[in-house]
């Protein structure tokens, strides 16, 4: 019996978009540069360093690890709480709580920030678990690693959980785990979901996603 959901958390539950940029835009003003692209949520996505080299133009390392030194020192105190939940998303997450699923996160955000988020949202309460690549020591190398790690730890069968998420890697992570995955497009990567493999569920709304889980 499938009763364990494991989600994808930006792009999927949250827009963390306005605090991302929020951040990078402290983040640059702090030491007076100017960023070289616009800071639009095009920009969100990479990993850390590879975004600040590409915002800044600037390859030396010292300067790139202040930079990010700066951005999360922002953003774990206060770039966070500038987070966006998609409409109709802590209804959603009560009404499969209710129904007796067990909720997890499983997300590329570092964990510190991740958890922080769930306080300022009054989250925790959902969700039986909060995963991300770093909660592990050492940290995990992606998600299918980190899905791994998840299903054994907490003995679930793959065949009893689902993966949620917004970007075809997460797709290929469920994969890796014989973990049945769902595509949704209400995120930040919905040209994504032209991408979809056949075996992979595919919904536009919550309540889509709602109907499928209660079918």
């Amino acid at each position: 019996m499938r009763n364990h959901l494991i989600f994808d958390l930006d792009g999927t539950l949250i827009d963390s978009a306005p605090s991302i940029l929020t951040s990078y835009a402290h983040t640059f003003a702090s030491m007076g540069i100017a960023p070289k692209i616009p800071l639009t949520s095009e920009v969100i996505g990479p990993p850390l360093m590879q975004t600040l080299a590409k915002l800044s133009g600037i390859e030396d390392l010292e300067i790139l690890k202040d930079l990010a030194q700066r951005f999360k020192s922002h953003y774990d105190t206060e770039g966070h709480k500038q987070t966006l939940v998609y409409a109709g998303a802590e209804q959603f997450l009560k009404t499969q709580q209710a129904a007796g699923f067990e909720l997890y996160i499983a997300t590329n955000k570092r964990h510190v920030p991740t958890v922080k988020i769930m306080q300022h949202l009054g989250w925790t309460q959902y969700f039986s678990g909060i995963f991300a690549l770093d909660y592990y020591t050492p940290a995990m190398a992606n998600k299918g690693q980190m899905l791994s790690q998840i299903l054994s730890d907490l003995n679930i069968a793959p065949k009893d959980a689902l993966y949620i998420g917004d970007r075809y890697e997460d797709g290929i992570a469920a994969e890796q785990n014989d973990l049945p995955f769902v595509l949704v497009s209400w995120g930040y990567f919905n040209e994504e979901i032209a991408q979809a493999k056949a075996e992979w569920k595919t919904c536009a709304t919550l309540a889509a996603l709602g109907d499928y889980l209660h079918a």
